[in-house]
């Protein structure tokens, strides 16, 4: 089994980049889990509390939690990875059954802030962009899939998303394995990283 981390700022393309992946290895050879599938638990909070906390921040992941279900994939027992939304900030009753598969691929903005979780991946890859394409995307997301204004879109990159990314995210870069410039569209960079999985199961 070979369990690869792909991270990258908000916006980056690194969900792109992880169904290109997906799309070139065989079928069923690829289990995927997702960082934002194992931040806490907020949905109790009131509306007021909910504006304020920073899903860019270390701090807003259970890594506990993660760092176990990767151990119990690497043990060849599935896993129930929780079910989380944004617009409730709470996690759903049902979960997601992932089964173990020859390639594992843990993704998200902080993967790589954790020790823990970096000791446990045999490729680290930090998918690159420039500042101002991530902030185009995260606008797009922020206003269709998170019901935010225009303007809450961009105070909230002000306020949390950029500062978070110079702090914790970019910092991480040196962890990197392969550096994947331009995202989902560099698909050289996405081929020679798939020639490597292919290489290494």
């Amino acid at each position: 089994m070979l369990i690869i981390g792909i991270a990258g700022g908000s916006g980056s393309g690194k969900t792109t980049v992880v169904n290109e992946i997906i799309h070139r290895l065989p079928q069923n050879s690829v289990a995927v889990i997702s960082q934002d599938s194992y931040y806490f638990d907020n949905g109790h909070l009131s509306n007021e509390e909910k504006k304020k906390i920073n899903f860019d921040h270390p701090n807003s992941i259970e890594w506990q939690l993660l760092v176990r279900h990767v151990d119990a994939i690497k043990e060849d027992q599935p896993i129930e990875m929780p079910i989380y939304s944004y617009l409730s900030c709470g996690r759903s009753t049902e979960n997601i059954k992932i089964e173990p598969r020859r390639v594992v691929i843990v993704e998200g903005i902080l993967v790589l802030t954790n020790p823990e979780l970096r000791d446990r991946m045999d490729i680290i890859v930090y998918v690159d962009a420039d500042a101002d394409n991530r902030l185009m995307r995260i606008i797009r997301r922020d206003m269709h899939e998170r019901g935010r204004s225009l303007e809450q879109a961009l105070t909230h990159y002000e306020k949390y998303v950029k500062p978070m990314h110079l702090q914790f995210i970019e910092p991480t870069k040196r962890y990197a394995n392969i550096i994947i410039p331009r995202g989902g569209k560099n698909h050289i960079g996405i081929d020679i990283l798939t020639h490597k999985i292919k290489a290494s199961i």
